[in-house]
């Protein structure tokens, strides 16, 4: 049987790529703006998004618990892969909207339901030690998937801008016989719970009654915000020093690789560090990148976003990791889908505002606007997880 739980692991991978071999990302801000759409338009296209993974988040979450990871992560990857073929003929907001719904409300489905499908086939094996090295394994899988992404979704893009949502439609497909395959490690314990009442306990418990638990969601909440909001300014920040399509693949290829090499190693840098300065300086880290990028609007800036990019690496396997040490099995993909739910609604409000900052004024003020936000709230997050921590 162990063996069978084992075989998880590889099907995880294949529904990471699926989900992160994105040829679209090096080119879909520049897509958009052939489309019509303002910086404003772009980011509340995404906070849309985000509010549409908001809705459902932590309902999807709690279906994964007691209906099952296996159900709940082919829902996702069937709605994945419906959302590219919605984005491959619409040409509009309006369009693109109904394939960021779909996309969000799948994206809902998986986010949570992997990490928990990951830890708890590792636990059957006796194995959940190793969750931190296989969490980072799979995320690296994911950025390199994603790094070689933007070299051929850049190459795609000189055919047209269109051309890589058509066949991310086909690269997203992978994720469903995948899922398919995958043998949920809760099937035989999951019980008949008490529905929304029993998942509002959860959050209760997760935000309110467990200090420990609540303040190490918020921090990894806070960093998760940062890393997909500075996600959406790397395109137009390069396209604002003149450099071409094909280069911003590029760059965009070698920022995930650096994730991925990076993420390999993270439990060594926990290891070496400790929480609390593993906490520390992943707050430091990535909001000075949010500032020196915006204040040298430069080659240098682009020099930066490495560093961005190398704490991001150390930082979302790391914190997923002290949020699933002190979770319950049975409340596992609840509890992960809180977080996301707090990513996502800080995105929805932070997200447009810093869009519309950006029409209004420049880049790089957004940028350090940004970065200002992250510190204050990341500090605030770390200097409670210190004290529950003692």
């Amino acid at each position: 049987m162990s063996r069978t739980y084992a075989g998880n692991i590889p099907k995880l991978y294949a529904i990471k790529i699926a989900k992160w071999f994105m040829l679209t990302m090096p080119i879909i801000v520049l897509f958009y703006q052939e489309n019509g759409l303002s910086m404003q338009d772009v980011l509340t296209l995404k906070g849309i998004y985000s509010v549409a993974v908001v809705v459902l988040e932590i309902p999807s979450g709690y279906l994964a618990d007691v209906w099952g990871r296996k159900k709940s992560l082919i829902l996702g990857a069937i709605l994945g892969c419906l959302g590219f073929v919605v984005y491959s003929f619409s040409y509009g907001f309006t369009g693109f909207l109904a394939a960021e719904l779909i996309l969000g409300i799948g994206s809902s489905f998986i986010s949570g339901s992997d990490s928990a499908m990951l830890y708890d086939s590792l636990l059957k094996m006796n194995r959940e030690k190793e969750y931190l090295k296989q969490e980072s394994r799979v995320m690296s899988v994911g950025n390199f998937a994603e790094a070689i992404a933007g070299i051929a979704g850049g190459s795609l893009a000189l055919i047209s801008l269109r051309t890589p949502f058509v066949l991310q439609s086909f690269i997203a497909f992978i994720a469903i016989p995948a899922a398919f395959l995958l043998l949920d490690p809760n099937q035989d314990s999951q019980k008949s719970k008490a529905g929304f009442k029993h998942i509002l306990n959860i959050v209760k418990f997760s935000l309110w009654d467990s200090a420990k638990l609540r303040w190490n969601i918020v921090l990894s909440s806070v960093i998760g915000c940062a890393t997909l909001t500075l996600a959406w300014f790397i395109q137009p920040y390069l396209k604002d020093l003149d450099m071409e399509v094909s280069t911003i693949g590029v760059i965009w290829t070698l920022l995930n690789l650096t994730v991925g090499f990076v993420a390999l190693l993270a439990h060594r840098v926990e290891g070496y560090l400790g929480k609390i300065g593993t906490s520390t300086f992943i707050v430091i880290g990535i909001s000075s990148g949010f500032i020196l990028s915006g204040w040298f609007h430069s080659l240098i800036g682009v020099g930066v976003f490495f560093f961005f990019y190398f704490v991001r690496g150390i930082a979302t396997p790391v914190l997923k990791d002290y949020i699933n040490r002190i979770t319950e099995s049975d409340m596992r993909a609840t509890v992960l889908s809180v977080r996301n739910f707090i990513i996502r609604i800080c995105f929805a409000v932070i997200g447009p505002f810093l869009g519309w900052y950006t029409d209004h004024y420049s880049i790089s003020s957004a940028l350090m606007l940004a970065g200002s936000i992250f510190l204050v709230l990341g500090g605030v997050s770390v200097i409670f997880m210190r004290k529950v921590e003692r």
